[in-house]
């Protein structure tokens, strides 16, 4: 078994409504995260499309993972979730325990 295969699956999401759109994130991880015209943070698809849909998730790569987490951390208006797939427990961000 490898490290990919004992990782939970993990998605990120961005809260539009809180976004201050420093852009840190994008600065982070510019293939997971990017600033749109509106000057708010959006998340990418794997496609590298840009999901503007409220709520719109995507997957973390594992090679990402600290680069997500760094934004989410560093992030000024705590709108950056990270969750697990498989249960959506919240495991960075402003509602992470």
């Amino acid at each position: 078994m490898t490290a990919q295969d004992e990782a939970p699956e993990l998605e990120v999401w961005i809260d539009q409504d809180l976004c201050t759109g420093d852009g840190i994130c994008a600065q982070y991880a510019p293939e997971v995260f990017e600033l749109d015209i509106d000057g708010l943070a959006y998340v990418k698809s794997a496609e590298d499309e840009l999901l503007q849909d409220k709520g719109a998730t995507t997957p973390v790569p594992l090679k990402l993972l600290n680069d997500v987490r760094d934004s989410a951390k560093e992030c000024p208006g705590d709108c950056i979730h990270v969750r697990r797939v498989q249960d959506l427990v919240e495991v960075y961000g402003p509602d992470a325990e």
